[in-house]
């Protein structure tokens, strides 16, 4: 079993330098200037989250965002988006103009480098970048693409992705993106809502030394979306592939590109840029719509002032185009760092990161537990040298976790433990190069986000476990759902627990310096006897063992009556689970967290049921042991690994 680190073990404090040089600072000094006090973070922050409006009008001001400011208010209307909210009401911008003219530097600097597990390497400059999205923008037009029109695509991680992507979003168009490894019916399940006008499919994609040809899906997602006028296919699996039997499709390589030079649709500040999708492991997912504006203002302070991005930096982030971390990636171009993308199985990471001189490398946290359990030590096996910083998503990450980055990949970095989603495509809680870091702690509440700990009364505390929420709107928050048009649905799914306060679904405490843990969902809370607890309590626990790869704990009580509390273990390889085992277990669960939390039964399986961002599927699970048919209960084609639900039927 691995030793236990304790929550809130100091692993790192910035340095005099560190502090000096960070982008915040300099944010700071220039705040100052105009008669702003911030002689802290915490003193930045709490102007932030109460002068909002003179905030978020000086990051327009301070990083000189492309566009149209206007005179007019920062807000107009209501407190929250659901009451009438309007953010900047008389400005235009577009963020592919942003995206690829805002941060400084040459047209000859690298603005994305692309691998693929199959071997694929590509350089594109920024000259080169904007030059594609021009010819890919003058193709689209000729389709017919226009302001408003949605652009769906069935595309991996591939530079393909984010040059249709900027060509769509300087049209005023709206783009929407699915991963080849989701499944026919989650894809129509989600582009079936927004009726694109174009769909754009790759023929297939490689994984884990696997090919996967994907035509025949590409086929019956077109039969499906009557609203499709034409299919671009890019032939990226093999170069021979033609659009062959699709409704009138076309090959990339054949797009019209006559006419192409860089033009920008400059559109109001809350206009559509993407449709993201919930994850969408029970019903239809939700069709979350982000604006060009707040996207911009959002990704260039949390990737400038919390990530501490920007010129010379080489941002690496492990995602697929089905998932907002692929949106926040390529963020990076706002502020000028070079964004790389890679396409496959995760593999060894760490040596990617090496090659390329990533300066900021991004994962899920199951992938840093993962190399913990494995006993790698990247930092003695490859140059990570230009490393500064990692980020960390997706799931709480425990603190045995934050303690080996800092044993075995480097004490000179820092490690953003995040907390966000899609809903709102950015992170809400994170990493600052201004404060100190503790084990399992997140540093900080980021600039902009009022976030509290609410109790069941609704008031907020400090240094207790509560519900977390924001108090206060930002400019990243839905625009609106799709096809959501009294926002019933908008309301429903934040503010139904606290009116005029969003609800976010996350156990969050918030110590007295200002750090934050979060505990895990808290729709999937384990109440045993009237104590609660998250499950990444639980886990970190369980996980810890050696023995054990994975697991999953359920508790499948119902209001007013409890269930049983089942503990699903994946074992490591090699390994299998036995009385004696299960009777540790036990004593270090009623040790570390309570007796009552000692599960009733054991059960071994495969594998652990993820979405195919890497989150595992407790709430569905919960309802499929609760009776639920798999079918209703789970979006089997979201998943990484449907294949083992079957093994879990054996509850109440």
């Amino acid at each position: 079993m691995s030793q236990q680190v304790p929550e809130g073990l100091p692993l790192w404090r910035p340095s005099e330098e560190v502090v000096a040089a960070a982008r915040v600072t300099r944010y700071r000094n220039w705040l100052t200037d105009r008669g702003v006090p911030t002689e802290s973070y915490a003193d930045l922050w709490a102007w932030s989250t109460t002068e909002i409006d003179a905030f978020w009008d000086s990051v327009w001001q301070y990083f000189g965002v492309l566009g149209d400011r206007g005179d007019g208010p920062v807000r107009t209307g209501g407190k929250m988006p659901v009451d009438g909210l309007r953010w900047f009401p008389g400005a235009t911008l577009n963020y592919a103009r942003n995206a690829l003219e805002l941060a400084p530097g040459g047209p000859d600097d690298t603005a994305v480098v692309f691998r693929s597990e199959a071997g694929g390497h590509r350089v594109i400059g920024r000259r080169e970048l904007t030059e594609h999205v021009a010819q890919v923008r003058a193709g689209l037009a000729e389709l017919g693409v226009g302001r408003g029109d949605r652009v769906a695509a069935y595309i991996p991680n591939i530079p393909e992705a984010l040059v249709c992507f900027l060509a769509t979003a300087s049209l005023g168009a709206i783009w929407s993106s699915c991963s080849p490894d989701f499944g026919a019916s989650s894809v129509i399940d989600r582009f079936a809502q927004i009726e694109p006008k174009v769909l754009i499919a790759v023929d297939g994609y490689a994984y884990n030394d696997r090919r996967f040809d994907r035509r025949e899906i590409v086929r019956d997602i077109e039969a499906a979306l009557p609203s499709v006028t034409t299919t671009v296919l890019i032939p990226y699996l093999d170069p021979a592939s033609t659009p062959d039997g699709l409704r009138a499709g076309i090959s990339y390589a054949d797009l019209p590109r006559a006419g192409a030079e860089p033009q920008y649709e400059d559109v109001p500040f809350d206009h559509p840029l993407w449709v993201v999708y919930s994850s969408g492991t029970t019903g239809l997912p939700k069709p979350i719509v982000h604006g060009h504006g707040g996207i911009v203002l959002e990704h260039v302070k949390s990737l400038s002032f919390h990530q501490d991005l920007g010129p010379g930096d080489v941002f690496f982030w492990y995602t697929t185009t089905g998932w907002m971390m692929w949106n926040y990636l390529v963020g990076g171009l706002l502020v000028g760092a070079t964004v790389v993308m890679y396409d496959g199985a995760p593999g060894d990471l760490w040596e990617l990161a090496a090659d390329h001189g990533v300066t900021y490398m991004g994962v899920g946290a199951p992938y840093i537990t993962a190399s913990m359990k494995l006993n790698r030590a990247p930092g003695e096996r490859y140059d990570l040298s230009r490393l500064r910083g990692i980020g960390s998503t997706g799931s709480p990450l425990p603190p045995e976790g934050f303690a080996w980055v800092y044993e075995s990949v480097g004490k000179d970095l820092l490690l953003g433990s995040m907390s966000g989603g899609t809903d709102v495509c950015t992170a809400f809680l994170g990493p600052s190069p201004l404060l100190p870091l503790y084990a399992g702690v997140l540093q900080c509440r980021g600039l902009g986000a009022k976030i509290e700990a609410f109790d069941e009364k609704g008031e907020p505390v400090v240094d207790e476990v509560g519900e977390l929420v924001l108090t206060e709107p930002m400019p990243c928050m839905p625009v609106f759902f799709w096809n959501d048009e009294d926002g019933h649905r908008y309301r429903e799914s934040y503010f139904d627990m606290f009116p005029g306060v969003w609800r976010h679904g996350d156990w969050l405490k918030v110590r007295p310096d200002g750090g934050c843990v979060i505990y895990g969902r808290s729709d999937s809370t384990l109440n045993r006897g009237g104590i609660r607890m998250g499950t990444a309590d639980f886990y970190r626990v369980v996980e810890a063992f050696d023995e054990i790869a994975d697991s999953l704990v359920i508790d499948t009580g119902r209001l007013g009556q409890e269930g049983r509390l089942l503990l699903y273990v994946q074992m490591a390889e090699g390994r299998e689970f036995t009385d004696e085992l299960a009777g540790r277990l036990k004593r270090e669960i009623r040790s570390a967290l309570s007796p009552r939390h000692v599960p009733d039964e054991f059960h071994v399986v495969p594998g652990v049921p993820r979405t195919l961002s890497g989150k595992k599927l407790e709430v569905p699970v919960r309802k499929i042991l609760q009776g639920t048919p798999v079918e209703q209960a789970a979006n089997t084609g979201a998943m990484a690994n449907p294949e083992v639900l079957k093994y879990y039927t054996q509850g109440d």
